[in-house]
Protein backbone atom coordinates (compact mmCIF):
# COMPACT_ATOMS: atom_id res chain seq x y z
CA UNK A 1 0.00 0.00 0.00
CA UNK A 2 2.76 2.21 1.27
CA UNK A 3 4.76 1.66 -2.57
CA UNK A 4 1.33 2.84 -3.92
CA UNK A 5 0.69 6.20 -1.87
CA UNK A 6 4.77 6.73 -3.04
CA UNK A 7 4.16 6.75 -6.77
CA UNK A 8 1.19 8.41 -6.45
CA UNK A 9 3.23 11.64 -4.72
CA UNK A 10 5.86 11.45 -7.00
CA UNK A 11 3.17 11.16 -9.52
CA UNK A 12 1.98 14.68 -8.28
CA UNK A 13 5.79 15.99 -7.70
CA UNK A 14 6.35 15.56 -11.58
CA UNK A 15 2.87 17.28 -12.62
CA UNK A 16 3.83 20.25 -10.60
CA UNK A 17 7.39 20.19 -11.72
CA UNK A 18 6.38 20.26 -15.51
CA UNK A 19 3.52 23.17 -14.81
CA UNK A 20 6.31 24.72 -13.42
CA UNK A 21 8.68 24.30 -16.20
CA UNK A 22 5.46 25.31 -18.52
CA UNK A 23 5.13 28.42 -17.08
CA UNK A 24 8.57 29.44 -17.46
CA UNK A 25 8.94 28.65 -20.49
CA UNK A 26 5.85 30.83 -21.07
CA UNK A 27 7.20 33.58 -19.66
CA UNK A 28 10.22 33.42 -21.44
CA UNK A 29 8.46 33.31 -24.84
CA UNK A 30 6.61 36.27 -23.69
CA UNK A 31 9.62 38.48 -23.48
CA UNK A 32 11.14 37.26 -26.40
CA UNK A 33 8.75 38.46 -28.01
CA UNK A 34 8.41 41.63 -26.75
CA UNK A 35 11.82 42.07 -27.58
CA UNK A 36 11.04 41.49 -31.17
CA UNK A 37 8.24 43.96 -31.21
CA UNK A 38 10.81 46.59 -29.69
CA UNK A 39 13.79 45.64 -31.92
CA UNK A 40 11.24 45.65 -35.27
CA UNK A 41 9.46 49.36 -33.91
CA UNK A 42 13.46 50.51 -33.39
CA UNK A 43 13.75 49.35 -36.62
CA UNK A 44 11.16 50.69 -38.63
CA UNK A 45 11.57 54.25 -36.59
CA UNK A 46 15.18 54.13 -37.75
CA UNK A 47 13.93 54.08 -41.36
CA UNK A 48 11.18 56.57 -41.00
CA UNK A 49 14.21 59.14 -39.70
CA UNK A 50 16.62 58.33 -42.54
CA UNK A 51 13.81 59.05 -44.52
CA UNK A 52 12.89 61.99 -43.05
CA UNK A 53 16.51 62.75 -43.39
CA UNK A 54 16.69 62.28 -46.88
CA UNK A 55 13.61 64.68 -47.70
CA UNK A 56 14.64 67.24 -45.49
CA UNK A 57 17.61 67.06 -47.45
CA UNK A 58 16.27 67.45 -51.18
CA UNK A 59 13.88 69.88 -50.01
CA UNK A 60 16.61 72.13 -48.27
CA UNK A 61 18.06 71.85 -52.57
CA UNK A 62 15.23 72.60 -53.67
CA UNK A 63 15.21 76.20 -51.31
CA UNK A 64 18.95 76.66 -52.66
CA UNK A 65 17.85 76.16 -56.46
CA UNK A 66 15.18 78.52 -56.31
CA UNK A 67 16.98 81.10 -54.22
CA UNK A 68 19.63 80.93 -57.16
CA UNK A 69 17.00 81.18 -59.97
CA UNK A 70 15.43 84.03 -58.03
CA UNK A 71 18.76 86.22 -56.80
CA UNK A 72 18.70 89.30 -58.60
CA UNK A 73 22.43 90.16 -60.41
CA UNK A 74 24.47 92.94 -59.77
CA UNK A 75 26.02 94.72 -62.76
CA UNK A 76 29.21 94.05 -63.02
CA UNK A 77 32.51 97.18 -63.66
CA UNK A 78 31.58 96.66 -67.41
CA UNK A 79 27.98 97.69 -66.88
CA UNK A 80 26.44 94.67 -67.95
CA UNK A 81 24.54 92.06 -65.92
CA UNK A 82 26.81 88.93 -66.64
CA UNK A 83 27.08 86.31 -63.86
CA UNK A 84 31.29 86.05 -63.53
CA UNK A 85 30.60 82.32 -62.55
CA UNK A 86 29.45 81.96 -66.11
CA UNK A 87 31.75 80.55 -68.22
CA UNK A 88 29.94 80.13 -71.13
CA UNK A 89 29.03 84.05 -72.18
CA UNK A 90 32.13 85.83 -73.17
CA UNK A 91 32.94 89.36 -75.16
CA UNK A 92 33.83 87.54 -78.52
CA UNK A 93 31.16 84.79 -78.81
CA UNK A 94 33.61 82.30 -79.63
CA UNK A 95 33.48 79.55 -77.37
CA UNK A 96 36.52 78.16 -78.54
CA UNK A 97 38.55 81.09 -77.95
CA UNK A 98 36.32 82.12 -74.58
CA UNK A 99 37.33 78.78 -72.73
CA UNK A 100 41.31 78.74 -73.72
CA UNK A 101 43.55 75.52 -75.10
CA UNK A 102 40.81 72.57 -76.38
CA UNK A 103 42.87 70.36 -73.68
CA UNK A 104 41.89 72.61 -70.90
CA UNK A 105 39.75 71.23 -67.88
CA UNK A 106 36.00 73.14 -67.69
CA UNK A 107 35.71 74.90 -64.94
CA UNK A 108 34.96 73.26 -61.79
CA UNK A 109 32.11 73.83 -59.76
CA UNK A 110 31.84 75.08 -55.91
CA UNK A 111 30.47 72.81 -53.69
CA UNK A 112 31.78 75.01 -50.51
CA UNK A 113 27.65 75.38 -49.39
CA UNK A 114 26.91 71.61 -50.35
CA UNK A 115 27.38 69.08 -47.24
CA UNK A 116 27.73 65.88 -48.25
CA UNK A 117 25.15 63.21 -46.67
CA UNK A 118 26.40 61.32 -43.60
CA UNK A 119 27.45 57.40 -43.43
CA UNK A 120 24.81 57.18 -40.79
CA UNK A 121 21.77 58.67 -42.85
CA UNK A 122 21.62 56.03 -45.77
CA UNK A 123 18.38 55.93 -47.66
CA UNK A 124 16.50 53.63 -46.98
CA UNK A 125 15.43 50.42 -48.47
CA UNK A 126 13.08 50.53 -51.83
CA UNK A 127 10.32 48.51 -50.41
CA UNK A 128 7.93 46.36 -52.66
CA UNK A 129 4.90 46.88 -53.05
CA UNK A 130 3.26 44.21 -55.03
Amino acid sequence: MQAVKDKLHDMSEMRKAKSQAKAEEKAEKSIAKARMDVAHEVRLAKEAEAEMELHVAKAGQKVEREAAKNAPKKPNASGTNRDPADHCTMATGNRGLDHGPVDQAPPTINTAGITPPSNAAQAPPVKKLF
